[in-house]
């Protein structure tokens, strides 16, 4: 299939690009942009040089009606690894569910080349590179979001948005030029942005799994939502 742009959400996109990267949507492996963010990674990269060590990119086909968007990379998660959720407690969560309600085939097993596909459903992050102590700074997500709207922009069938997480849903909200206070955060709320659906769930974090904050029956639960809907559209 030929991916073209959703002209409703690349006119948005495009101002933010200023100095990004239109044609691919994803930060090159050494990108500038953040300083600080910069910083850890050569420190990682110097310690740990046979890990992945860059922007981690979306994984799944541009042509997916769904798209889950996450905080950002954990250092032994994705940014070891190199792909979304991969390699972490988060990936375990998710992808389970991913594969029982259908967006996920295959097996997995925690590196990237353990043969699961997406069917339907991309993955991203609201900031591409890992942050020190999983905390990115107001000012990196505002910067990486730029490749966030790239992202939505560059996916012509998208229906739904699934943000796991506050700080992914406030970088939603924002890519999609929605006013914060039509569009509060609260686990389990369905919002509409035009044509799009956007879902909220607390961050599939062990911390939140550990506290309870999140069970797996309360993730399950959103996703057995999106599957309903995205069946019936």
């Amino acid at each position: 299939m030929t991916t073209t742009s959703r002209p409703d959400i690349q006119s948005r996109a495009e101002p933010a690009l200023s100095g990004a990267n239109q044609a691919s949507a994803e930060p090159d492996r050494d990108c500038p942009l953040c300083p600080r963010l910069v910083d850890y990674r050569l420190s990682v990269r110097a310690r740990e040089p046979d890990w992945f060590n860059a922007p981690v990119p979306s994984f799944g086909n541009a042509d997916a009606t769904l798209l889950i968007v996450g905080l950002a990379p954990g250092v032994q998660g994705a940014n070891r690894t190199g792909r979304p959720f991969t390699g972490d407690y988060a990936g375990d969560l998710l992808y389970a569910t991913l594969l029982k309600y259908g967006f996920a085939t295959g097996h997995y097993q925690a590196r990237p080349d353990d043969g699961l596909i997406l069917l339907d459903c991309r993955i991203s992050n609201a900031v591409r590179c890992v942050p020190p102590q999983n905390k990115p700074l107001p000012a990196e997500i505002n910067t990486c979001r730029a490749f966030l709207s790239a992202t939505l922009a560059a996916m012509p069938r998208l229906q739904a948005i699934v943000a796991l997480g506050r700080i992914a849903h406030d970088s939603v909200v924002k890519g999609l030029g929605l006013r914060a206070k039509a569009a509060p955060f609260a686990h389990g709320a369905v919002h509409r942005a035009g044509a799009l659906r956007l879902y909220d769930s607390y961050h599939c974090s062990r911390y939140n799994t550990n506290t309870r904050v999140l069970t797996p029956e309360m993730f399950e639960k959103v996703f057995a939502q999106v599957r309903a809907d995205v069946t019936r559209l």
